[in-house]
């Protein structure tokens, strides 16, 4: 088995994807809860591999032996926020319970003029963003989504929101195309949403300390900020259990009067930063944590370099790509 995360296949066909869509909006939030349970065994059974990462990561965050019971826990927490997605796209925050921290940290971030880049991960619901965003009127959201990994997911956020779909920037374009929309969205003030915790095979990556072991994290996401000297933002949305979510906004890292030559020092800076508040977050939220992959598999052709001020990286970083 390729241990990347973009050779996985997708978690639901598009059969799949339109039964939980009508469970959900014609039967109602109960009734899709409950089915919940036995489409989680399904998956708990069918998907070793998946199985497999879940004991790994939960071992690294809780240490010990890890029961059946906690990794079915940790998939059924994903399965309840993939739910959660339908209703959030249909109906927005109507029937949740949103709890905002760090919003007045992301006011003062938009009434720069700049544009704000809005980093997440596969740590929690990055839907809850858009259930704030529908009555956060200071800047419109536009979301990096690779449209070509989760087709039936992508059908479905169409469907239900066309409006959001608009605003999709397509990630699976090649990387000019990608950037030259990001930095259009940036120059219109808007807020620009990206996760930052998985690379494509073909892209550049750092391997920083991450629970305990090396990790590749892109350095694209950073490279891009640094690039158009637009302020980053980090943003968590975190499941809490039955409706509840909490929204999180830290300011980060603001590369305006970063110099060309000081860029890749700053870009590793960053990755590490990012990967330091990434593994506070999943160990204080473990299963909220959507990887469900070999998050430390190192690529073959990772290797250990030098940053461009001559640093050595060998003391747990290198150069991936």
């Amino acid at each position: 088995m390729n241990a990347h995360w973009r050779y996985r296949p997708e978690g639901g066909s598009y059969f799949a994807q339109w039964l939980i869509r009508t469970i959900a909006l014609y039967c109602g939030r109960p009734v899709a809860r409950a089915v919940l349970y036995p489409v989680t065994l399904y998956f708990f059974l069918r998907r070793r591999h998946e199985r497999q990462a879940s004991r790994a990561f939960l071992h690294s965050v809780l240490g010990g032996p890890i029961s059946c019971a906690q990794i079915f826990r940790h998939m059924h927490s994903f399965a309840a926020v993939t739910l959660d997605r339908v209703y959030m796209l249909a109906r927005g925050a109507r029937g949740f319970e949103l709890e905002v921290e760090g919003l007045e940290t992301l006011h003062q971030t938009v009434e720069q003029g700049r544009g704000v880049i809005l980093v997440g991960s596969h740590h929690g619901s990055f839907e809850a963003l858009r259930m704030l965003s529908n009555r956060y009127d200071k800047a419109t959201l536009r979301v990096v989504l690779n449209k070509q990994q989760t087709p039936a997911m992508t059908a479905l956020l169409e469907a239900l929101a066309p409006d959001i779909g608009a605003r999709v920037i397509d990630g699976s374009q090649d990387p000019a195309s990608v950037v030259l929309a990001l930095g259009e969205a940036v120059r219109q003030g808007h807020m620009v949403a990206l996760l930052a915790d998985r690379g494509r095979p073909d892209e550049s990556m750092l391997q920083v300390p991450f629970l305990g072991r090396p990790a590749a994290f892109p350095m694209g996401p950073w490279m891009l900020a640094a690039t158009l000297r637009v302020p980053v933002v980090l943003c968590f949305g975190l499941y809490l259990g039955g409706n509840r979510y909490k929204l999180m906004f830290e300011s980060f890292a603001d590369p305006k009067g970063l110099s060309r030559q000081g860029r890749m020092k700053a870009v590793h800076g960053y990755v590490r930063d990012y990967a330091s508040r990434l593994e506070k977050m999943a160990r204080t939220y473990p299963y909220n944590w959507f990887n469900f992959y070999d998050f430390w598999h190192v690529p073959a052709n990772c290797k250990v370099d030098a940053d461009s001020s001559g640093h050595d990286l060998r003391d747990g970083a290198g150069v991936c790509g």
